[in-house]
Formats: structure tokens, sequence, C-alpha cells
């Protein structure tokens, strides 16, 4: 039986456990592992950014100021120039985690393993939103990677979705661009001096010798790092990989609500929205779409010593609306007011 057929059954069974399947990690087992909390800041979801993520229709009326703060931030930091037409600081770029850095935010950001085993920091499976290009990040080497430029031309300020490429580029375009980095660069980059929310991403629930690679890079990358940092995932077998080979670190479990199906796929899904996969990983935080922060299953976690962690609030009205629920948030297209 794989990795995640066994998720499935043995789910099914800790939902009927109800209290105990949620249950987070007790506060003794924290005290034993000194483990540090997540510090109190606003979490720039992929970078603080100025394309991508989150810049879509229905929240112009506070993205504009998000990405001029973007902008300028990243412009401090080195990145680009004032006067540059394109995108300066897409999501997930090195400049985009220089300009969260010298905004001071938190940043969020994930994990994925290039064709040659190399760490980036890429949210997607492929180059399809981000670059106009339908190549998977599995199947590019870190230097193929570098000749392909994030939201190229006629990509501008404040768009959410590339342009298709007519064909892939042979060599690296002229001029300022950014390109998927390397996870290492980003550390160099913050260089401790914000927070980080680490996200292991992977492909639906199943386990392979590959993401086991994925786990003890990124991890011997976060060993050599000198700064504050917390990791999350969406499989629970990361997050456990964490509480059996790194117990100080404060460890989280990402979700969201899901509509039950028969399918494995379907199953699992709206098993892990209801936490019923925390008895594996008895995670410190969990960071859930910040449309559920009222679901019983949020709030019987966070009773019990959890602390909340809101995904992605785009503007204030959002972030005012979910904050009775939670306890950080991780936000993009707004600039929040109270920071």
């Amino acid at each position: 039986m794989g990795f995640g057929k066994k998720l499935l059954a043995a789910g099914a069974v800790a939902a009927g456990a109800g209290v105990l399947a949620i249950a987070p990690r007790p506060g003794f087992d924290k005290s034993r592992h000194n483990v540090p909390g997540i510090l109190d800041v606003p979490y720039a979801h992929r970078g603080l950014h100025d394309a991508g993520s989150g810049l879509v229709a229905g929240y112009e009326q506070e993205s504009g100021d998000y990405v001029a703060l973007a902008r300028k931030m990243a412009v401090k930091a080195g990145y680009g120039s004032a006067d540059f037409a394109g995108s300066i600081a897409p999501e997930n770029s090195l400049a985009s985690f220089a300009a969260a850095r010298e905004a001071g935010y938190g940043i969020e950001l994930d994990l994925q393993l290039t064709a040659d085993g190399q760490v980036v920091v890429v949210h997607d499976a492929d180059l399809e939103r981000v670059a106009g290009d339908p190549r998977r990040i599995a199947d590019l080497t870190y230097n193929e990677l570098t000749r392909i430029p994030l939201f190229p031309a006629p990509a501008k300020p404040g768009d959410a979705v590339a342009k298709p490429l007519d064909a892939a580029a042979a060599s690296a375009p002229e001029g300022y661009y950014q390109h998927v980095p390397l996870f290492s660069d980003v550390l160099k980059e913050v260089r401790g001096h914000v927070p980080l929310i680490v996200e292991y991403k992977f492909n639906g629930f199943d386990w392979s010798d590959r993401d086991d690679e994925l786990m003890e890079k990124g991890d011997a990358l976060l060993r050599a790092y000198d700064g504050p940092y917390v990791i999350e995932s969406f499989h629970p077998g990361a997050v456990n990989w964490y509480k059996q080979n790194r117990p100080e670190v404060n460890r989280g479990q990402l979700a969201d609500t899901a509509s039950f199906g028969t399918d494995k796929k379907a199953a699992t899904e709206w098993l892990a929205g209801l936490l019923a996969f925390d008895w594996l990983s008895r995670p410190d935080f969990i960071a859930y779409d910040w449309h559920g922060g009222d679901s019983p299953q949020v709030r019987l976690a966070r009773a019990m010593g959890a602390t909340t962690v809101s995904w992605t609030v785009r503007s204030s009205a959002e972030l005012e609306e979910s904050a009775p629920h939670f306890d950080r948030f991780i936000f993009e297209a707004f600039v929040p007011s109270r920071y």
C-alpha cells in the first residue's frame, strides 16, 4: 500500500477520534525542545511583489499602493530602477524577497526541486502562469531556469499572469529580469533580518525518494541559516518529517476546506481540510485559508494551543473579517495599515 493510501486509511480512523486527531503538539514537548514561536509580523506571500499572485480583479482599490510599495522597496534594495517599465519584483524572486525585507515584513515562500536536484523557490509545478512557459520545474535544470525571465515583456506591473511565450529562449535575454532563484541565494538575500515561513511543495499526497531529497536538502540549508524561520506543508508527511528529524523546529500544517468526494484524491483533501491528519504531524501551528477561520476544526485546534495563521489575505476588509480567528496572517495585494 502506497503512502497516500495509508494516509487516507489512517485519516479516516483518526477523523473518528475527533479531538485526538486535531490536537497540536503538546506544550511540554515544545518546552522540551525549546521551540520558538512564530514572530508577530505580517508575512508577505511569495515576497512583496509587483506582478503575480493576488493581483487580480476585485482588489484594485488597494493593490495599486501594494505594487508601488513593492517596486519602491525593490529599488531601494538595489533591484531595477524606478523608470523600468516592466516588473521589477515578480512573485518568488530575489527582488520580491529583498523588497519584503526592506519593508520589514516576514516572508512566505515555496520550495521545489529542479531536474538536477537544486532547491529552488517557486510555487507552481510549471512556469506557465509566471513566465508563459509550460515546462515543469522538475524537468528543468537550474541553469535552464536562469535563462527564463519571470513576467517578461509585455508583462507590466500589476499583472497576475504572464503572457504565453511563442518558444522557449535558448539564451538569457538582455537587460534586467528576475528568474526562479536558488533557496540558498534567497537565504543570503534575507540574511536573517525578517522571519520566514518556508513551505515544502509536493504533487499530491504520495511520497517518493525525490520528496525525501527535497526534505533533506531544504533542511540542510535551513540548518546552516542564521535567522528565524518556521516550516509548513499541505503534506502531513513533510510536517511529520520535521517531527521525527527536527523536533526543535516550529512546524505547521497547511489546509483549507474541501468538498467530500469518493475518489482517493478528493477524500484525502476533504480529510486534510478537517485536520484529520494532525495526529501524524502534531503541528505547532495551523495555516488555513482565511475563509475557514471560524470552522469547528480551526477553532478546536486553536483552543488546544495551536497558533493559527491565515492565508492569503488580500484586502483590509478580509484582514478585519479574519482577524478574530487568527494569530498571524499572510498577505498580498494590499498594504496592512495597522503595521
